[in-house]
């Protein structure tokens, strides 16, 4: 639910007319940037504040009726195309090399898809968190969350050949994450037999992470990219939050970009 906030920084790009000639995104990041590359403000809003916090999505009655706190087949399989309309055709002719990073369990690591060929499954496993969502089946793949090892896809745009970054994470400045607990890796195992190298991936994930900021900080440093976060708290968190809160953290997206408007002009309108 904290990609409201990522929700609100792409909406500003929108109304820049800023285009990109690469794009990547992990876990919920993803859906956003199908809005983003399609130009979808109504889509970016609605869903962030709305769609993702349904309660039919989050919740008791989400769990009442798949067995899990998020029901992500209700939101991907119903929701969005019944009730949003989704349409991911525009995607086909998308000009923009974008990506999203999905798990493979059958690979045991994340790799990166054209948005050109994905559809609602796809989308549906980017945001499914291991142990929460279930494993998404499609095209013989066994799929979850590239977040498992990707929470910043920087590393993939660097190795493509990017040469300038904007990075937007819902993460504070400050935040640091904290080695994964015992029980969490060990039930990482029972719940993935199929995939020993799962549990791997998760119990050394904070180390993934302060990998992909020390690179970003380094890209800052050579002036090459621009990083973007939450410049003040938020009641938001991963599985809650009110309407209120959600707009709130929408609109601090979209803040955050304005306040350092002349800084991403002039590193990406060249």
């Amino acid at each position: 639910m904290r990609g409201a906030y990522t929700a609100g920084a792409l909406s500003w790009l929108i109304d820049q007319g800023i285009e990109f000639d690469n794009a990547y995104a992990i876990s919920t990041g993803a859906v956003y940037l199908t809005n983003y590359l399609m130009k979808s403000k109504e889509d970016l809003f609605s869903f962030s504040v709305e769609g993702i916090a349904d309660k039919r999505v989050i919740g008791i009655r989400a769990l009442l009726h798949s067995g899990r706190i998020v029901d992500y087949e209700t939101l991907f399989q119903h929701i969005m195309p019944e009730e949003y309309h989704y349409d991911m055709t525009p995607l086909k002719d998308c000009k923009t090399h974008a990506y999203i990073g999905l798990y493979d369990l059958k690979v045991g690591k994340t790799e990166y898809h054209p948005v050109q060929n994905i559809g609602l499954d796809e989308l549906q496993a980017s945001t499914s968190l291991p142990i929460i969502g279930k494993i998404v089946e499609h095209d013989g793949r066994q799929i979850l969350d590239g977040g498992i090892t990707d929470m910043i896809p920087i590393e993939q745009s660097v190795k493509d050949g990017c040469e300038r970054h904007l990075i937007i994470t819902t993460k504070p400045a400050d935040y640091v994450r904290k080695p994964a607990k015992k029980p969490i890796v060990d039930l990482m195992k029972m719940t993935y037999p199929q995939c020993p190298q799962i549990s791997k991936d998760y119990a050394v994930r904070h180390l993934n992470y302060r990998k992909q900021i020390d690179l970003i900080k380094d890209l800052q440093d050579e002036g090459k990219a621009i990083y973007l976060f939450p410049s003040r708290g938020s009641k938001v968190t991963r599985l809650g939050g009110t309407r209120e809160d959600l707009v709130d953290l929408y609109e601090l997206g979209y803040s955050d970009m304005e306040a350092r408007k002349d800084e991403i002009l002039a590193m990406f309108r060249k």
